[in-house]
């Protein structure tokens, strides 16, 4: 399943690629890509992960988020 993120405060392509690995370290998640321009990410994942998961992970980052 896709699930899609609002992500707040990814200003370069460092912040995309901190975006992507967290996500992608979610147990669960399969792929995750971030779009710097949009500020938001795409996760493809289990039906089992929970959004509070993902947003915890790009939050501990330093990035707000939020379930779009």
């Amino acid at each position: 399943m896709e699930k899609k993120l609002i992500v707040e405060g990814m200003m370069c392509n460092h912040c995309k690629a901190s975006v992507e690995k967290v996500l992608n370290a979610v147990p669960g998640v399969q792929a995750a890509v971030a779009d710097l321009e949009a500020k938001s990410a795409v996760v493809t994942c289990d039906a089992s992960v929970l959004d509070a998961d993902l947003i915890a992970a790009v939050e501990k980052k330093g990035f707000k988020a939020r379930m779009a």
